[in-house]
């Protein structure tokens, strides 16, 4: 499994600018998410629109890849279903955030999980 990193520490080694627009390759490799991943997506995540040109070749914008990114988050780990984060992404409940670090103490995990809690508490309610 690879490191993943946030959307504010995501670089890519290509040498292009950071607003260029990437290929499908370009952000799976960046992202560690295959590329049959993001295609998948793309048909689960109607927000997900990345520039289709000749071919069906495929562009990411930066935000298609912000939008990236904060799925894998949300679905990989946060434990939502696709169907919940499509729904937390419509509904405009999920901001884009930092991974949180490796390497935390517990103490320094405990407030994390207490928000967790908490939204899953809200969740319930709303359900």
């Amino acid at each position: 499994m690879s490191d993943r990193t946030g959307p504010s520490q995501l670089r890519f080694d290509d040498g292009k600018e950071a607003q260029a627009l990437r290929t499908i390759g370009e952000v799976a490799n960046a992202l560690g998410i295959r590329q049959h991943v993001l295609r998948y997506w793309e048909q689960q995540f109607p927000m997900l629109q990345p520039l289709k040109r000749s071919g069906g070749r495929r562009y990411y914008r930066p935000e298609d890849v912000a939008l990236v990114q904060t799925i894998d988050r949300l679905v990989n780990r946060e434990g939502y279903t696709l169907k919940g984060a499509r729904q937390a992404l419509a509904g405009g409940t999920v901001e884009p955030r930092a991974e949180m670090p490796v390497g935390l103490e517990v103490a320094d995990i405990v407030p994390h999980l207490r928000a967790i809690r908490v939204r899953l508490a809200r969740a319930l309610q709303a359900a």
